[in-house]
């Protein structure tokens, strides 16, 4: 089906997963109003199953997208493979943020419509950024998404933690909209355009890159956008606000909102940003080395595993910079493959943060993990497989989206990057395996807290997240091969430097893992 975008119809069509995402949402919140009294109890079982269900049917409208092609470069709404990669890894991570927080809802009695309207809002948000190729459109996503987010971390107010994190979340991501939107007035200002596609020509044709307006437009740019991917020195709010918000938020935090906004930063600086690529490869450079160093350290003081993984988390914001670095259709495809499975492996881990961190006042200690593995057998497997794909052992996903990432990096000549990668890979071990320790080789402490059974939505999820995580490192072939295509959709002809065309990826490249 082609789309010219001639008509609001054809607009309509590009964003059916969206339609469908709010449509649902709306129509959770409005139906569990009208339920709430004698019978709102009952509200817990069907708000969840509507929630997937809309996920689902986003899903499948998603993948029909694929027979779409787009008339013109200079739409608003892109209907390439990127988009549909990338909208089809933040509905995954929806889907399991669903299944994990069911548990976590009952056991603390927080709002249940609301819980799923704000997320399925936030993931309309997200999607919508994937697709964005209108710097004024990918604003409204931004706080479209945002905005969910910001109440989502503050869901809680019977926990001053809660409403800390929302606060907090609030006031820096006001500050990086600020610097986005006034980025966005200065690129339009250099180039006369907010359109990816009109930006790019503009910028092709050389006068506009010796505009100084630029330099600050792209500068402003870069600073929003590292707010909202953690990105060093813009992570400060990130520790605090993972630790206070509800654990289920957390992960959807870090692994929803990280990937939608890293998609967007692929799209603007492979599109719209392209021709001036030296204006931004320097400042995205140093924002990897700064971004994969300097969390690695701060993580092995902590004692706290959810403050932990926040560190962690902003650790692997440098990592998938690294790929944006490398400038090339295989940096952006390791980019790609890397978001998709680095979300699944977070959401997995701070989930059973969740269930470990036991009541409203209690933490989520170190000392809390000892002896969990064999107590919980479950919980130990998953949190085991998350952190050692986090850490990128074989044979998991991590490591070999550590490794694409690395043969982009060296493909580019970045042979600096790679060692930092790997050294501040190394780093990381450490605190990882500690936690693994603990669990196995710890005797429970004497006094320890009893942890509630998981749900049947919890195992599923968990079931999943171990299945993908471990298929992804076995057998890479079908998601290399979409990354490999999303990728090279975004990235331009040429970048920063080195041979642009698809580069072998690491299943095909001469290293056989599947």
């Amino acid at each position: 089906m082609i789309l010219d975008f001639s008509s609001q119809l054809d607009y309509l069509w590009a964003l059916l997963p969206e339609v469908v995402l709010s449509i649902t949402a709306m129509t959770i919140l409005l139906v569990d109003v009208f339920r709430r009294g004698p019978r709102a109890e009952q509200s817990g079982t069907w708000v969840p199953a509507a929630a997937l269900a809309g996920i689902v049917i986003a899903a499948m409208v998603t993948v029909f997208q694929l027979g779409f092609e787009a008339h013109t470069t200079t739409s608003m709404i892109a209907v390439d493979g990127f988009r549909v990669t990338l909208t089809l890894v933040i509905l995954v991570a929806t889907a399991l943020a669903v299944l994990f927080g069911m548990d976590y809802l009952a056991q603390r009695g927080l709002g249940i419509g609301e819980y799923y309207f704000l997320m399925l809002m936030a993931a309309t948000g997200m999607t919508l950024l994937t697709a964005s190729r209108d710097l004024i459109v990918i604003f409204v996503a931004i706080e479209l998404m945002s905005i969910s987010v910001y109440v989502l971390a503050g869901l809680d107010r019977k926990d001053a933690r809660s409403a800390e994190a929302a606060l907090k979340y609030f006031l820096m991501g006001a500050f990086a909209s600020a610097f986005l939107l006034y980025g966005i007035a200065l690129v339009y200002g250099a180039s006369g355009a907010t359109n990816l596609g009109l930006v790019a020509s503009e910028l092709a044709s050389g006068a506009a890159t010796r505009n100084p307006l630029l330099y600050a437009g792209v500068a402003l740019l870069v600073i929003g956008f590292g707010f909202k991917i953690s990105a060093v020195p813009f992570h400060m709010w990130t520790p605090d606000t993972y630790q206070g918000a509800p654990t289920p938020v957390t992960g959807f935090m870090a692994a929803g909102v990280k990937a939608a906004a890293f998609a967007s930063l692929l799209r603007i600086v492979g599109v719209g940003l392209a021709p001036a690529a030296v204006v931004w490869h320097d400042i995205v450079w140093w924002l990897a080395v700064l971004t994969m160093i300097i969390p690695n350290v701060i993580a092995l003081q902590e004692d706290d595993v959810k403050r932990m993984l926040a560190y962690s988390s902003v650790a692997h914001a440098g990592y998938l910079l690294v790929g944006l670095a490398a400038g090339s259709a295989l940096g952006f495809a390791a980019s790609v493959f890397y978001l998709g499975i680095y979300a699944i492996m977070t959401l997995g881990a701070f989930a059973v943060v969740s269930v470990v961190g036991g009541d409203l006042d209690a933490g989520a200690g170190i000392g809390r993990f000892r002896g969990l593995g064999w107590s919980r057998p479950l919980l130990g497997v998953l949190l085991v497989v998350c952190l050692l794909s986090l850490a990128g052992f074989p044979p998991t996903g991590g490591f070999i989206g550590k490794l694409y990432l690395l043969r982009a990096a060296v493909g580019s000549g970045e042979g600096l990057l790679a060692v930092i990668l790997v050294l501040s890979s190394l780093v990381s071990y450490y605190y990882y395996l500690r936690v693994i320790w603990k669990m196995y080789f710890e005797p429970a402490p004497e006094e320890a807290v009893a942890l509630p059974v998981p749900g049947r939505g919890f195992r599923l999820a968990g079931a999943l997240t171990v299945l993908i995580v471990l298929a992804a490192g076995i057998w890479p072939g079908p998601a290399v091969d979409a990354a490999d295509a999303a990728g090279t959709g975004v990235a331009p002809s040429a970048l920063v430097g080195g041979e642009q065309s698809p580069a072998p990826s690491p299943v095909s490249g001469g290293i056989q893992v599947n």
